[in-house]
């Protein structure tokens, strides 16, 4: 398995100093709360956002507080692209609340600053570009405000992979490694409502607390979807992971849409032990459709490890776009401060983990993977993360309004009465 190259540039220890007033402020008025934030530009990605704390310290003295800002990943493509161009990372301060008010946005320009990137250097070892204070604007006559930054880059290789089809089609998956494309996993999808086989025959005595929304279920046939599994195979036909719905996707009382308040959830397992039905859960992932979303933000996930579902704390979350898909991330950067471990990954987390790519409703979805190398050791850690990804991608359609269709592949052989 040879990785892709990529480079994951990097902003933090963003914070602001705002020039003092030149007037005694008003009652009622401090200018040192005043809310900021930044807005990040780098060629045709899309811009990103983030605040941006206030800072009062001397003049050349490290910031007491800062953020950091999601930051910019570079495929081998885009590098390619870009290398031997001058690369500028823009990063326009604002004052003011972030977000749009009746349609005009919230925030007063400041000013901006510019940081040159060298990529090519960036893709054989790391590279700092901008580390300290930087005046805001260009008015040499006037007392100006200053953003405080760190811009560095460093080589972050990734193993692609892309499903040959949508998952509830069993499709073949292929490694992606520039122009070729190796198979290198199969799957096999089942969506049988009456079976008790998603599951291996002892793991519900053994691991109570992931059933927990299981018990005293009633059944609601026609108004569940449930029972569907996902089986990953290496090419020697031996399986190496898989994706179970432990948790039925049921609407909400009153409504026909999966509700936060009682997720769908998946297992993620691997293979535990010598015998092809002895089983271990990795991870759990929650599914549901947010309040009021048809065409807009609509898609929340959360991973969940293994260790305490009744009290376990996300490890990674997305919101999608009930149209257009979206990106599921597992990354130190947006990783929540405390769970810095990832149950059977190199531990504790660094970096970029995992990342996948998924299409909205009406589209055909063929997932795109990527997974460090640094939580790759052979070719079964891959296959977690690629029965993690069939598993967002299906949990798409199971979080479908019931009152609309589901396709065929997905009823197991009859129509899915909720449509």
């Amino acid at each position: 398995m040879d990785p892709c190259p990529f480079v994951r540039l990097i902003v933090e220890s963003l914070a602001l100093k705002l020039p003092q007033p030149t007037k005694p402020a008003g009652a009622g008025v401090y200018p040192t709360a005043t809310p900021c934030f930044c807005k990040l530009r780098l060629n045709n990605f899309p811009s990103q956002t983030a605040l941006l704390p206030l800072c009062n310290g001397a003049a050349d003295s490290p910031p007491e507080s800062f953020t950091s800002a999601p930051g910019f990943h570079l495929d081998a493509l885009t590098i390619r692209r870009l290398s031997g161009k001058p690369v500028t990372l823009c990063v326009e301060v604002y004052t003011g609340r972030m977000g749009r008010t009746c349609g005009v946005s919230s925030g007063k320009l400041v000013g901006s600053v510019q940081v040159t990137v060298d990529l090519g250097v960036s893709q054989t070892r790391p590279a700092v570009f901008q580390d300290g204070w930087m005046k805001v604007g260009n008015d040499l006559d006037k007392p100006t405000a200053k953003l405080h930054l760190m811009v560095r880059a460093e080589p972050d290789p990734r193993f692609v992979f892309q499903f040959g089809g949508e998952p509830e089609c069993s499709p073949v998956v292929f490694q992606i490694q520039g122009n070729i494309r190796q198979p290198v996993f199969s799957c096999k999808f089942s969506a049988d409502r009456s079976r008790s086989r998603s599951l291996p025959p002892d793991f519900s005595n053994k691991n109570r607390g992931w059933m927990r929304t299981l018990a005293g279920e009633k059944e609601k046939q026609g108004r569940e979807r449930k029972g569907w599994m996902i089986m990953i195979y290496d090419l020697s036909g031996s399986p190496v992971a898989a994706a179970s719905m432990i948790t039925p996707f049921v609407p909400s009382p009153g409504s026909d849409r999966v509700s936060r308040s009682n997720p769908g959830a998946w297992l993620i397992l691997s293979p535990h032990g010598s015998s092809v039905s002895s089983w271990k859960p990795w991870g759990r992932l929650e599914a549901w459709r947010e309040r009021g979303s048809v065409d807009g933000l609509g898609y929340k996930f959360e991973l969940v490890t293994e260790n305490g579902p009744s009290n376990g704390i996300p490890i990674a979350e997305s919101t999608m776009n009930v149209k257009k898909g979206g990106l599921f991330c597992i990354d130190k950067k947006v990783l929540k401060p405390d769970s810095s471990t990832l149950t059977s990954l190199k531990s504790p987390v660094k970096g970029f983990v995992m990342g996948s790519t998924v299409e909205g409703e009406g589209k055909v979805s063929k997932p795109m993977v990527q997974v460090g190398i640094q939580h790759v050791t052979c070719m079964a850690d891959a296959a977690l993360f690629i029965a993690l990804s069939a598993a967002i991608d299906l949990s798409m359609d199971a979080c479908r309004l019931f009152s609309r269709k589901l396709r065929k592949e997905l009823c197991h052989g009859r129509q899915d009465s909720s449509s």
